[in-house]
């Protein structure tokens, strides 16, 4: 089954309305920094996200800096090539290395990532990915102090002009994704080993042997020179894919569909094509699709690692967890290792099984052996401490994290959230900062704008504002790109946006998927919007598997509160605040004070 077209279209009335002279002239008067990055804002982003995975036409570039015509090896533009060649005889072009938001980002590959729900499990989704995901984040200083300010002009500029927020920050927010870039060229890592472009058949391995940026550059000039290369196509989709999550860029994502396309033309139904494209439908939260595509790859080969867990991944995704749980019996058996290891931890941890999801974190831990694994995986185990409370052990399980990478974000983010529950918010802040201006993703944007309301210093709401503005910005900019973003909208909406959009969102999800997290996603939209009745059995569906999740069950708490159900709404906030007592800034003091007054 192939993706359906425009499947994460938004509704018409959710459309951004702004055109694109409305977006350029947003940007010149809400940026004062006559910066290059106004020209690539220029160059167009578009408010829809039409694609057709399996259509014979490429899809369309990435909206942030449409590529130039790249020679191919004769000489010609691609212009010219197409007049007289087909499309697998000239490589399609992308964007140079020059164009990356941040620096060389060294990856294993995709299976090494989390689940996109692990995001949203672990806190770490608002995707955690969607997707929260293992990212390897290198940074420069300079250039994260340029990009951090480009994403300030944001919300200036999106309050400046309430008319065209959504789309204006849509653009800006890509800007800022992508300040640094022109500096870039100059302040690469002069260290950072690239992939040789010589191979015919470029293995996605070969992403490992150095950094991510680096890797797709030489894979760029290979593809000029050999543009019949199948692997060499979906490889390069794979890392745009990768490059889109490291980032938080949505925008990349339709490259990783135009590669993949290329690569399916010139070898239909080829493995590393078919893998591709299950990470990429993951990427965008299409899991039935994501299914599909693991399940054809498993049909040829039973022990492809990617489609293992992609399988996992998107069984997971669709709320199907005694499935999922199989599957993932079967992964350990046909190819274990840390990708299935970590997803193998996470299928127990939702049915409430910490002791065995810890255990197998553990030794996964213990197997790994590249700082990326050692990383992701100790960062996994903070955060599954951090979902029980256990706040020493959460911080012992990011510093072996930041042992490994001093960059790895989800263990900066999970420390500074660690330390906000031990009531160290100033460390909270500084650190959530750093977090937001590397990786401006809804779920850190949330966190720090909640860290800055709960100060409640001079100018802190504005500050607060700012990073519920800049979630709708990346909203907006997801869905340009194909992503399918009602989660995050439901969940960011619910607390600090329009309560109207929050529950639209959160229906459309759930009539896609039946998750825990879709369910619990719904109940907080219906309370919000005051139909507690109908939100009650959502939220007793949401913890019905025993995921050890504090922010769950104290929304629970309060529906049943609403709901006249006096005893079981103490009994559950009770529960929350012992579980898992600093959960949220401002939830738990919520908690405490529903607690109260219901004495």
């Amino acid at each position: 089954m192939a993706p359906r077209e425009n499947d994460n279209k938004p509704p018409k009335d959710e459309q951004p309305a702004a055109t694109q002279r409305e977006w350029e002239r947003l940007w010149e008067q809400g940026d004062d920094s006559g910066g290059e990055g106004g020209g690539s804002t220029k160059e167009g982003v578009g408010p829809e996200g039409e694609r057709d995975a399996d259509a014979d036409t490429e899809a369309p570039e990435a909206a942030v800096d449409a590529p130039a015509e790249v020679p191919d090896a004769s000489g010609d533009t691609d212009a010219e090539a197409r007049e007289g060649r087909t499309a697998a005889d000239s490589p399609e072009p992308a964007p140079t290395v020059d164009n990356a938001a941040q620096a060389p980002t060294p990856v294993r590959g995709t299976t090494d990532e989390p689940a996109p729900s692990h995001s949203h499990d672990h806190d770490h989704d608002h995707d955690h990915a969607d997707g929260s995901t293992a990212t390897h984040s290198h940074t420069h200083p300079h250039l994260d102090d340029e990009r951090v300010a480009a994403v300030r002009r944001v919300a200036a500029a999106g309050r400046r002009w309430r008319t065209v927020q959504l789309a204006g920050c849509a653009a800006l927010l890509a800007v800022a994704m992508t300040a640094g870039a022109i500096a870039m060229g100059a302040a690469k890592d002069s260290g950072a080993t690239g992939v040789a472009a010589a191979s015919s058949a470029v293995s996605p391995e070969l992403l490992a042997s150095g950094s991510l940026d680096a890797s797709i550059a030489a894979l760029q000039a290979h593809l000029r020179t050999q543009p019949k290369d199948f692997d060499g196509w979906a490889t390069l989709g794979l890392a745009y894919v990768e490059q889109a999550r490291t980032k938080g860029d949505p925008s990349r994502y339709p490259q990783a569909q135009a590669a993949f396309q290329r690569s399916s033309k010139i070898s239909p139904g080829n493995e590393n094509a078919l893998e591709g494209r299950a990470a990429l439908a993951a990427a965008r939260h299409e899991f039935k699709e994501a299914l599909t595509y693991a399940d054809q790859v498993l049909k040829e080969n039973p022990y492809s690692e990617r489609a293992l867990c992609s399988r996992i991944d998107a069984l997971v995704e669709l709320g199907r967890y005694a499935d999922a749980s199989k599957a993932a019996d079967l992964a350990d058996t046909r190819k274990p290792g840390v990708p299935v290891f970590t997803r193998y931890a996470y299928v127990h941890e939702l049915r409430g099984d910490v002791t065995t999801a810890r255990r197998v974190l553990e030794q996964a831990l213990a197997a790994a052996t590249s700082p990326g694994d050692i990383s992701y995986v100790a960062g996994t185990l903070g955060q599954l401490a951090w979902n029980q409370g256990d706040y020493k052990t959460a911080l012992d399980d990011y510093g072996r994290a930041l042992a490994a990478d001093e960059n790895y974000l989800p263990a900066l983010e999970g420390r500074a959230r660690t330390q906000a529950a031990l009531g160290d918010r100033a460390d909270a802040i500084k650190g959530m900062e750093l977090v937001v201006s590397r990786y401006p993703l809804p779920q850190p944007l949330v966190e720090l704008g909640e860290l800055y309301e709960s100060r409640g210093a001079e100018g802190d709401k504005a500050k607060a504002d700012d990073q519920y503005a800049l979630v709708d910005a990346w909203i907006a900019l997801a869905r340009a790109n194909g992503v399918n973003a009602d989660l995050d909208t439901a969940l960011a909406a619910a607390d600090h946006g329009d309560a109207k959009s929050a529950l639209k969102a959160a229906r459309a999800e759930w009539a896609r998927r039946h998750t825990v997290h879709t369910a619990d996603a719904l109940a907080w939209a219906l309370h919000v919007n005051g139909l507690d009745k109908e939100a009650l059995p959502y939220a007793r569906r949401a913890t019905a598997t025993n995921y050890h999740n504090a922010s769950f069950i104290y929304h629970l708490g309060i529906i049943e509160l609403a709901t006249g159900h006096k005893a079981d709404g103490r009994a559950h906030l009770t529960k929350a605040l012992k579980l898992n007592p600093g959960f949220s800034p401002l939830g738990a003091s919520k908690a405490r004070k529903a607690l109260e007054a219901t004495k």
